[in-house]
C-alpha cells in the first residue's frame, strides 16, 4: 500500500521528512539518516532552513528498502550512493556481485543435497560392498579415493570435521564408516565453496541427529531463503529502474 501511495505523488508536490517517513513505516529522523549517507539524493531547504523532499525521494526510499533484503543493508547502501553520485555502472555492477553470489549460493546448495544422496543410507558408495567400505581405512587409501591430499585431512582433523581413531597397534590414524561419511561430506562442501567454519555446524548436525535425516528440514528451509532472495532482487531491480527512470 505504501508504494501505491507513493507512485501516486504529483510531481512537483513538496514532502517534509516526517512526510516521507510515514509513508515508508519509518522515523523521520531515519529519513534524514539515509540523505546524510548518500542513499538519498540531498534535498532542498525551505526558507527556514527544512527539508523539502519531492516524489524522486520517494522513489529513491523505495528502491533503497527493496534492495535491502535482496542484497543486504551495506550493499544496498553502496547502489544507491553509486546511483545518486552518477555511477550507475558502479551501482550495476554490484548487482551483478549479488546475482554471482546468489548463483553460487544455489551452486554450493546442489552440491550439499549432491552430497547428502551420496551418502544417504542404502544409495550412497559407503553402503555398497566394496570391502574398503566395510574396513576402517587408513589416511593414504581414503585420501586417494577422495583425490586430496593425506595433508588436507589432517588439516580437517585440525578443525574438528573429522575425528579418525588410531590402531592400537602403529598409531596411524583409521578412518571407520562414520569418519568416511564426514570426510566425503566436506570434501563435497569444500567444492561447493563453503568455508571450514561454515561445514562444522552442518557435521555437528548430522553427528548429533545420528545420521543426515534430519538435514532435509535446514535444506527445504535453504530453498525458501534462497528463492527468497531471488524474487527480492527481482523487486529490487524494478524499484530501482523506476528511479533511474525518474532521474532521467
Amino acid at each position: 500500500m505504501c508504494a501505491a501511495v507513493g507512485r501516486n505523488l504529483q510531481s512537483g508536490e513538496k514532502l517534509r521528512p516526517v512526510d516521507l517517513a510515514r509513508r515508508h513505516g519509518l522515523s523521520a529522523q531515519a529519513v534524514r539518516n539515509y540523505e546524510e549517507a548518500g542513499i538519498l539524493p540531498a534535498a532542498a531547504r525551505s526558507a527556514h532552513g527544512y527539508r523539502l523532499y519531492t516524489p524522486l525521494h520517494a522513489h529513491a526510499l523505495r528502491a533503497f528498502l527493496a534492495l535491502v533484503p535482496a542484497h543486504g543493508h551495506p550493499t544496498a547502501t553502496a547502489i544507491m550512493q553509486a546511483v545518486n553520485r552518477g555511477a550507475v555502472d558502479e551501482a550495476l555492477h554490484l548487482i551483478d556481485l549479488g546475482h554471482a553470489q546468489l548463483l553460487d549460493d544455489r551452486g554450493t546448495l546442489r552440491a550439499v543435497e549432491r552430497a547428502l544422496r551420496d551418502l544417504s543410507p542404502g544409495t550412497g558408495p559407503e553402503r555398497d560392498a566394496s570391502p574398503a567400505r566395510s574396513r576402517r581405512v587408513f589416511i593414504g587409501p581414503l585420501a586417494e579415493e577422495l583425490g586430496i591430499r593425506p595433508a588436507t585431512l589432517r588439516k580437517w582433523e585440525d578443525a574438528g570435521l573429522v575425528r579418525p581413531g588410531r590402531d592400537p597397534v602403529t598409531g596411524y590414524r583409521v578412518y571407520g564408516e562414520a569418519d568416511v561419511r564426514d570426510a566425503r561430506l566436506v570434501h563435497q562442501l569444500r567444492r561447493g565453496g563453503h568455508l571450514l567454519e561454515q561445514i562444522a555446524p552442518l557435521l555437528a548436525r548430522v553427528r548429533e541427529a545420528g545420521g543426515l535425516e534430519p538435514l532435509e528440514g535446514a535444506l527445504r528451509d535453504w530453498h525458501g531463503r534462497l528463492s527468497a532472495r531471488s524474487r527480492a532482487m527481482l523487486n529490487g531491480a524494478a524499484e530501482l529502474e523506476t528511479y533511474l527512470r525518474a532521474r532521467g
